[in-house]
């Protein structure tokens, strides 16, 4: 099933089931323009043998930034920039695969080195210790329409470089997410209050993409299957959501869920109980997060369904396949390491490593302090750190270094962070 190709609502077509997932690289230079680092990294990446790379975030505003070293494209680019984007679709098509940019806009998700008051739909500041987030500012009608016109332009942009479709980023927090959310989003206008008024913002910027970008260029969109927060966006709302966006004319849905503030993505407890779901509870015996939510959306849709997180098995990608649960497999994390996975799987490896399995912020003789929820957090993020810093040495040297501590990792990329924040400035 694996091997098989997908043909999807715009006519496109994906040469197998495999994506690489999108995940973060903060590789981009303070001015947001790719370089020889990302163009390396996709590069290999393209080699790898995935039907289908998304990128990371490529953010329709520099001044919501979900980490410092994003691509933005939010404005007409210049010459220079053009070349820049056309250089990384190059390099990340260059195996005959498909390359997609995922589009976003961080919200109050937006760290306090970048913007101290970002624009989020209501002034709800993120609920996480440590200050590294700062106080929001409700958008104005504005605002709000700034950002629709933001993605289609960054759409077009992208397609104009060569990209083979864009993903909306609609799922962990982000913007779009934000608006979704009953807990960030407190509006008393037609952008928020039912849930047909907090999903109008990704409707609307859908529609503005499919104009911008034609009928035969691919449309994903990733969408929270629940916040999993109580009195957050529940999976009753997200199948509603999933129903419009097959009406829209969307190519490609991948399920996932969580926010900053509950990291369900992240496979990990957070800081307040998660809510329960009106779909089955097995997902914790298998391997896959968001199989469960995937399976029962099948019930209800036609469109094609991508699934990621947690998935290492060949057996049990093949069993979501055949089952009719997705229809895509998404493989994140062994790619920070094993860029060749999908190649790999194809030729017939039955299992993917999890390289987590073996990392740990603190010191054996602190691991009892892991279970508080604080440390539980810092520590969370800090693995994810040692794979943000795998990628950023894959960009400049084209290998990774698998003995690299968690602790140096998380010091060398808040380094990084703090030096492209400061250059930006």
């Amino acid at each position: 099933m694996i091997e098989q190709p997908l043909t999807l609502p715009c006519g496109a077509v994906l040469s197998n089931r495999l994506c690489k997932a999108a995940m973060t690289e903060g590789l981009a230079g303070a001015d947001g323009i790719p370089g020889a680092a990302l163009n390396r990294l996709y590069g290999i990446w393209s080699d790898g043998g995935a039907g289908l790379l998304l990128s990371g975030n490529v953010q329709i505003d520099r001044d919501h930034l979900e980490r410092p070293g994003n691509v933005v494209v939010d404005a007409e680019p210049d010459d220079s920039t053009r070349t820049a984007l056309r250089a990384w679709a190059e390099a990340g098509t260059r195996a005959g695969n498909h390359f997609w940019a995922q589009i976003s806009h961080a919200g109050r998700q937006c760290q306090k080195i970048i913007n101290p008051h970002p624009k989020a739909p209501s002034a709800v500041k993120l609920g996480l210790p440590g200050g590294q987030f700062g106080e929001p500012v409700a958008m104005t009608a504005e605002d709000i329409a700034g950002v629709v016109t933001g993605f289609a332009r960054c759409a077009r942009v992208l397609k104009e470089a060569g990209f083979t479709g864009v993903q909306l980023h609609s799922a962990h927090g982000y913007l779009l997410s934000q608006f979704l959310s009953p807990r960030s989003n407190q509006r008393t206008d037609q952008w928020g209050g039912s849930l047909e008024n907090r999903a109008r913002l990704l409707l609307d910027s859908v529609a503005a993409v499919r104009t911008a970008v034609g009928p035969e260029f691919p449309i994903g969109v990733k969408l929270n299957s629940a916040d999993f927060q109580r009195g957050g966006f529940d999976f009753t709302e997200s199948l509603q959501v999933a129903k419009w966006l097959e009406a829209a004319g969307v190519d490609l849905l991948e399920i996932s869920g969580g926010t900053y503030e509950q990291p369900r993505l992240l496979n990990v407890e957070g800081i307040e109980p998660v809510e329960n779901q009106a779909i089955a509870q097995s997902t914790r015996a298998r391997e896959a997060y968001f199989v469960d939510f995937a399976q029962a959306m099948r019930k209800e849709l036609t469109m094609p369904l991508m699934v990621t997180g947690g998935l290492r098995r060949r057996d049990a990608m093949e069993n979501a396949l055949e089952s009719g649960s997705a229809d895509v497999i998404g493989i994140g994390r062994p790619m920070c390491v094993m860029t060749d996975a999908p190649k790999r799987l194809l030729s017939g490896t039955q299992e993917l490593p999890r390289y987590e399995d073996s990392l740990s912020l603190l010191p054996r003789w602190l691991k009892p302090l892991e279970k508080l929820n604080l440390v539980k957090t810092l520590a969370t993020f800090a693995v994810q750190y040692w794979y943000y810093q795998q990628l950023y040495i894959l960009g400049e040297t084209g290998s990774t270094s698998n003995d690299l501590s968690v602790f140096a990792a998380t010091r060398q990329q808040m380094k990084l962070a703090n030096e492209l924040a400061a250059a930006r400035n």
